[in-house]
């Protein structure tokens, strides 16, 4: 090798930077006494003039740790990506709105809130082998707790007017997935079988809870109705995602049963919240006894006129062909469902308002189709993800420790006990018209026990709407009215925390265990087994 290409150091040039002199810019070539041993560090030669006639080339050598944690990647790297966004979208949010946005402001504590919810379903959302644990306890134990730990207590800022009408929109969303998620021709094919496990469980478990809360508890028959069809409902938060992964590996799909349970679990929920949105009015209605007896089914034939009507209106606006059609059918849907439930408030008609945004989001699914469908779900998942937390977390700080009187607790949950022996049993007799076998009728019974969606969604209605009659007209009886919305809320917390994790453990425990799974890869349409249909 002649002096000119052989290799020139420095004494000004640090050991760890090699300067070697390249002709043409070519690559190096490798040494007779390099071991081959890794010695950490990751060589990038890179083309700086050092000064002189010659151009000398640096070696530039980057520790290992820096070379494997940037750029940030992995889980590492997602978690980063968060912790930054976090603090940008507050300190944004602060920019635009000032001192509400600062400690103790009520944006700052509803973004707290909706921060520390996530976390709390993120952590306590585990997915082991054997079962699933729902993410919504864990944002219903951070609201709980940000409620009643006095040193952290960010709930008392939170306006009352901004937590209900929060609540309000989480509810329309919930309800328009539930409705784009119904199943007309699975209705159709099982319609005997979804309407008894639909209908019986929910009533007999309705009725069950009213009687022993009007007896128990002391709540007048409107009241103890309410709290009836409240705990009634299923919530297809926990039920849908369940039998959505035992159909994907197959598990009860040749007897139909992931369908039967998916399109039930909407059925309950429409007559859950109907029936409640009839003694919900009738509560708090004024007038004539008769107008009072007729305006419940009135109500939910209005709500049932609206959805239809209007849902039958988006199938042509805008025009499927159109650009941007799913952007404007998703702002449109959202649009309606919210003038449906605050304007139902409005016009002092409130249980039309929920029925009329299930309604809604049924028939347009129906009229779009499955293909066409897709993209406006996909809008409302992402909508519910961001929701969900603030749904959970507000719920759970509606409940202060004070509230879990022994008595309430006690009784409370007597009630809700008996209402479940009783929903269990209804359900088995209800699956008994076909062709299950008796593990398969155990499954559904324990699929139908989870309660959490419905109950967080419409559970703190009584009580906010009876804060807003106190508010005006603050007489005894309308501050009793307050104390009947506050047993409510609290008992359909109860019922949150104790059925929500029972159904979503026992689903993921019974499933693959009582349900036989399909063999072949092709999984396809399950068929339907209903012998009564026959």
């Amino acid at each position: 090798m002649s002096e000119a290409a052989s290799p020139v150091r420095s004494s000004n040039i640090p050991e760890s930077v090699a300067l070697i002199n390249l002709p043409n810019n070519q690559p190096q070539e490798p040494d007779d006494n390099d071991s081959g041993l890794d010695t950490g560090y990751d060589e990038r030669i890179t083309h700086r003039s050092i000064g002189g006639p010659n151009h000398l080339n640096v070696v530039h050598r980057t520790p290992a740790f820096v070379k494997n944690c940037c750029p940030p990647r992995g889980r590492f790297g997602e978690y980063a990506t968060r912790i930054i966004a976090c603090i940008v979208i507050w300190a944004a949010l602060y920019c635009v709105v000032g001192s509400s946005a600062w400690v103790g402001g009520n944006l700052f504590s509803l973004y707290l809130l909706l921060v520390l919810a996530s976390l709390g379903g993120f952590l306590v959302g585990w997915k082991t082998r054997y079962f699933n644990f729902p993410a919504l306890l864990g944002m219903l134990i951070v609201g709980f707790l940000l409620k009643n730990i006095e040193a952290i207590n960010i709930a008392k800022n939170i306006d009352s007017n901004w937590s209900s009408s929060l609540r309000q929109v989480a509810l329309a969303v919930i309800l328009l997935r539930s409705g784009l998620g119904l199943d007309i021709a699975a209705l159709k094919r099982l319609r005997f079988t979804v309407l008894r496990l639909a209908f019986g469980p929910c009533i007999t478990e309705a009725v069950t809870v009213a009687v022993m809360a009007h007896f128990l508890l002391g709540l007048p028959w409107l009241w103890a109705f309410q709290l009836g069809f409240i705990i009634g409902a299923v919530s297809p938060a926990v039920v849908v995602p369940s039998m959505l992964t035992l159909q994907l590996d197959g598990y009860g799909v040749e007897e139909g049963i992931p369908t039967l349970v998916m399109a039930a679990s909407s059925c309950d929920d429409v007559l859950a919240i109907s029936l409640f949105g009839v003694f919900l009015g009738v509560s708090f209605s004024e007038g004539n006894l008769l107008w009072n007896i007729f305006r419940g089914p009135l109500e939910i034939a209005m709500g049932i006129i609206g959805g239809l009507l209007i849902g039958s209106l988006l199938w042509y606006f805008p025009w499927k062909k159109a650009g941007n059609a799913t952007a404007n059918r998703s702002v449109l849907l959202l649009a309606f469902a919210f003038l449906f439930l605050f304007g139902s408030n409005q016009v002092n008609f409130p249980g039309a308002g929920a029925l009329g945004v299930l309604c809604l989001g049924a028939t347009t699914a129906y009229g779009w189709g499955e293909k066409e469908k897709v993209p406006i779900e996909r809008v409302m998942g992402i909508l519910w993800d961001i929701f969900q937390p603030l749904l959970f977390g507000l719920i759970g700080a509606e409940v202060s420790i004070q509230y879990l009187k022994p008595d309430l607790v006690g009784m409370g949950l007597a009630a809700l006990g008996i209402g479940l022996v009783l929903r269990i049993g209804v359900t088995y007799f209800a699956v008994m018209g076909n062709s299950f076998s008796t593990k398969e009728k155990l499954f559904c019974t324990i699929a139908w026990l989870p309660k959490a969606t419905v109950q967080a969604a419409i559970g703190s209605i009584p009580l906010d709407k009876a804060r807003q009659v106190a508010s005006k007209d603050p007489t005894d009886a309308n501050n009793q009215a307050v104390e009947y919305g506050i047993q409510i809320v609290t008992l359909a917390v109860l019922a949150i925390l104790i059925t929500a994790p029972l159904g979503a453990i026992g689903i993921s425990l019974t499933g693959p265990r009582f349900l036989s799974q399909r063999k072949n890869e092709e999984l396809g349409e399950p068929e339907a087994n209903d012998e009564s249909d026959a």
